[in-house]
């Protein structure tokens, strides 16, 4: 018979799930307890929750949740991150730790919004994608350089005639002055 406390931390899960953009699961063994301190800081930072929970009760909140993908990540000792803003700044946030702290932490896999459980590899190169604003403004870059390219090929021939006009203009002033 589950008791109260677990099926109020069952639902807590489910509503963090439906609420979370990414779900990253890792696994801790191994970990400090300052260690564990300082990474949910910058999961902080990121604008993630990052805790520990009981494989059961997590794999509850998911079928609650209808996420069933995350229970594919759920394996052995189990912490979770659930990133409610940008994803990549989860996933950097995870990368960072480990390179910096040369942690034991071991990224088991990610789930995005509603999407298909991702292995640790993609995870790795989620979070070595730009920046969002970065990313908006290559993209912004990219949609704007044929627009800017064909307003230089129209503009050509009007520089062209400007051009032939200040020079036809030059040579009566000169042709004037040597009269």
């Amino acid at each position: 018979m589950p008791t109260p406390k677990k099926i109020d931390r069952v639902s807590a899960l489910k509503d963090r799930l439906e609420r979370s953009t990414i779900t990253v699961a890792a696994d801790y063994t191994g970990i400090s307890v300052n260690e564990m301190v300082e990474l949910r800081r910058r999961m902080r930072a990121a604008g993630a929750e990052f805790t520990v929970v009981k494989n059961t009760l997590i794999n509850l909140a998911a079928e609650a949740a209808q996420r069933l993908q995350v229970k594919e990540i759920v394996q052995g000792p189990t912490a979770i991150a659930f990133g409610y803003d940008d994803p990549v700044k989860v996933a950097k946030a995870f990368s960072d730790h480990v390179r910096t702290t040369r942690s034991t932490l071991a990224v088991r896999g990610a789930v995005l919004g509603d999407g298909p459980a991702l292995p640790p590899e993609d995870v790795n190169r989620l979070a070595n994608l730009p920046a969002r604003p970065q990313m908006l403004a290559d993209l912004m870059g990219q949609i704007l350089a044929p627009i800017q390219r064909l307003l230089t090929v129209l503009n050509g021939p009007v520089q062209n005639l400007d051009s032939l006009l200040h020079a036809r203009i030059s040579q009566l002033e000169s042709a004037e002055s040597g009269d």
